[in-house]
């Protein structure tokens, strides 16, 4: 059934979907609509859940870890500094292998305040152990969301699954959805059976000490099935496709680069901005195409070498920064094309921090930039009258 719905909605009907048991998130700017209405499909008993009002997101993390380790399906939403708080349990619930799902309405980080979109709260826990999504539109926030409970329960993989939305792009936005009926949902995603979970007539010990004979195993065991997962996510997209008629490959999706000679590479909303400016300069027969990152974490490395090894020119567009480094997304597509013989020049441009808005004009701006001198961290759209500006202590 095809409704027109605002971002968040798209969210809350995702998860209504999917059955959770236990719901608990703690309202901050632009994620609250999420859990709003959430609560209010609870309240009205449209979802059999138990919605658990907390006085913090720290908190609110630990209750769906909790209930996770019972082995209940469960949800939560955050944003920037709510991640950020959070940021504790959520090592914890990756380190403990719980199938938490967590949507994250992605807004930049104080100080200063801002509340507005860009990457940078999901890039702060990007070494967490979470299997990382970005959804384009909110077709695909509806999609990912439903693939990704299949994804965090499947027992070759039991890790936590995050899905990023851009904050007010998506989350308020308003577009077409198609939200499908109960039954082609339960078809996908059968209910939670756990692989272990806390309970007292089968003992088990979560999330122990462990020193150092024993710690750094664990790590390995979270990247040995972060690099599984990468021929696990097409599969469960492959038979996504199969039951709704539509979707990707779960990891990566490439627009019209058959015969491009320069390719942007980005994720989020911003991907339908690229798209569009690179039809308008396709009519103006100029060889331009775009890759959209969908799995962040684990790294497509891969997909991403057999799509760009042929292409003169990348533009990487980060809608982050690692201060004193370069944009994160730059720098892991440098290191997978480190020391290869046949590979791409590839440049780093930073744009839309705090919310600046990067339009078509800062698009064909980048694509101009990258037939010149190859560039690390270039920021685009910086007001260099700004920069003058003395801080004063």
């Amino acid at each position: 059934m095809r409704e027109f719905l605002e971002g968040s909605q798209a969210v809350a009907r995702a998860v209504k979907l999917c059955k959770p048991g236990v719901i608990s998130a703690y309202p901050i700017t632009p994620q609250t609509h999420i859990v709003e209405g959430l609560a209010q499909i609870v309240a009205d008993g449209e979802l059999d859940s138990q919605f658990v009002n907390v006085e913090s997101e720290h908190s609110a993390a630990s209750v769906v870890l909790g209930a996770s380790a019972t082995g209940v399906r469960v949800f939560t939403a955050t944003s920037s500094q709510g991640l950020l708080l959070m940021s504790e349990v959520i090592f914890n619930i990756a380190g403990m292998r719980l199938p938490v799902i967590l949507t994250c309405a992605n807004r930049a980080v104080s100080a200063p305040i801002s509340i507005w979109n860009d990457q940078q709260d999901v890039m702060a826990i990007r070494d967490s152990g979470w299997i990382l999504m970005f959804a384009e539109n909110h077709q695909e926030i509806m999609d990912l969301h439903l693939q990704a409970y299949r994804i965090a329960e499947d027992h070759r993989i039991m890790l936590p699954v995050m899905i990023n939305m851009d904050g007010y792009i998506l989350t308020h936005g308003m577009e077409p959805v198609d939200v499908p009926q109960q039954e082609q949902v339960d078809k996908f995603l059968p209910p939670y059976k756990p692989l272990y979970k806390l309970d007292v007539n089968d003992p088990i010990t979560l999330g122990c000490l462990a020193d150092p004979e024993y710690y750094m195993e664990t790590r390995v065991a979270i990247q040995k099935t972060h690099e599984e997962a990468l021929n696990i996510i097409p599969e469960i997209a492959r038979e996504f496709k199969k039951i709704f008629n539509r979707g990707t490959d779960g990891l990566i999706e490439c627009y019209k680069l058959e015969d491009a000679k320069q390719v942007i590479v980005c994720a989020g909303s911003v991907v339908g901005t690229v798209k569009d400016t690179v039809d308008e300069l396709r009519a103006q027969g100029k060889k331009v195409g775009a890759v959209k990152i969908i799995t962040y974490r684990p790294l497509p490395a891969q997909a991403l070498i057999d799509v760009l090894e042929s292409v003169e020119q990348v533009a990487v567009l980060d809608k982050s920064i690692s201060l004193g480094a370069y944009g994160p997304f730059f720098m892991d597509l440098k290191t997978i094309f480190q020391g290869r013989k046949k590979a791409p020049k590839i440049s780093g441009f930073v744009a839309g921090l705090g919310g600046r808005d990067i339009n078509k004009k800062s698009i064909i701006q980048i694509f101009d930039k990258l037939s010149k001198k190859q560039v690390d961290c270039e920021f685009i759209d910086v007001k260099d009258e700004l920069l003058k500006v003395k801080i004063e202590p």
